[in-house]
């Protein structure tokens, strides 16, 4: 098996965390979760929370620090969360795995992250500035996955009836370093392994607020920055789930469900 990249610095990313001080997405995705759960409309007598901030997540579950190695027991719950700390994992399919292992039959897991959308205008403006200023780019932002491929981390998982969708929040802020501030207090500063180890030179700060005010400010002069959270759905596979149909095995036609007439296919592809 082939051991994943060492992608995140844990001493970094705890360090990053134990200084935050601004929880508003983690506020966010925390509503999100009880409006789902909402719906669900299940009674969890077990519930674990992978999380980075016990404190804000210990109402709905038991806190599980977001290790490579979770301190999950295997088949121990009935719902598993990972909230909003899987785009740190260097190893998000096997974070899944274990979330799955660790539930019931017919338990459901339900996990938020950041999508690939997050912070683009940020990205853009400051590799920008670094290209233009130091004449390269370095290591600033962990890869952060699309939503057409994330519902297929939880089938490889071994999910069954997974589901993907997402939301975007958009906040914005006197320039873009007040953005960079923000980003250290909810303690998401750069804690990537092969990040740079001195701090990045005051130049390229300025030029990318520069960039970012021109290109994106509105019309009283505050910037966006565009969080787009994914949310994840699966259960662990139980006999009682809605199974797919079988090829061929429909009772109705689509022509019959649409009220329409079926029309014979060609028996050659017409050309031109």
């Amino acid at each position: 098996m082939q051991t994943p990249p060492i992608l995140t610095d844990r001493p970094a990313l705890l360090r990053n965390r134990n200084r935050a001080t601004e929880f508003f997405l983690q506020d966010e995705a925390h509503a999100e979760v009880q409006e789902r759960l909402i719906e669900v409309n299940r009674a969890f007598t077990s519930p674990a929370v992978v999380t980075g901030f016990p404190k804000l997540w210990q109402d709905i579950g038991t806190p599980v620090a977001d290790d490579d190695l979770l301190a999950l027991t295997p088949g121990a719950h009935d719902l598993v969360i990972h909230a909003l700390c899987l785009h740190w994992a260097n190893d998000p399919v096997g974070q899944l795995v274990q979330c799955r292992h660790a539930l019931r039959p017919d338990g459901l897991f339900l996990a938020l992250m950041f999508g690939g959308q997050t912070l683009h205008e940020l990205r853009a403006c400051l590799a920008e500035a670094e290209a233009e200023i130091a004449g390269g780019l370095s290591p600033r932002v962990l890869p952060m996955g699309e939503i057409r491929d994330l519902g297929g981390l939880l089938q490889r998982a071994g999910f069954a009836l997974p589901v993907a969708d997402s939301f975007t929040k958009t906040v914005r802020y006197r320039d873009a370093l007040h953005l960079m501030r923000d980003l250290r207090l909810m303690g998401e500063g750069n804690a990537l392994t092969a990040r740079l180890r001195h701090p990045t030179r005051r130049a390229v700060l300025l030029r990318a607020a520069e960039i970012y005010q021109t290109q994106y400010a509105d019309a009283e002069g505050r910037i966006p920055a565009t969080f787009e959270i994914i949310c994840l759905t699966g259960w662990a596979p139980h006999d009682s789930q809605q199974k797919p149909l079988r090829p061929g095995s429909a009772v109705q036609s689509l022509a019959d469900a649409l009220n329409t007439a079926e029309m014979p296919l060609p028996l050659h592809p017409r050309k031109g």
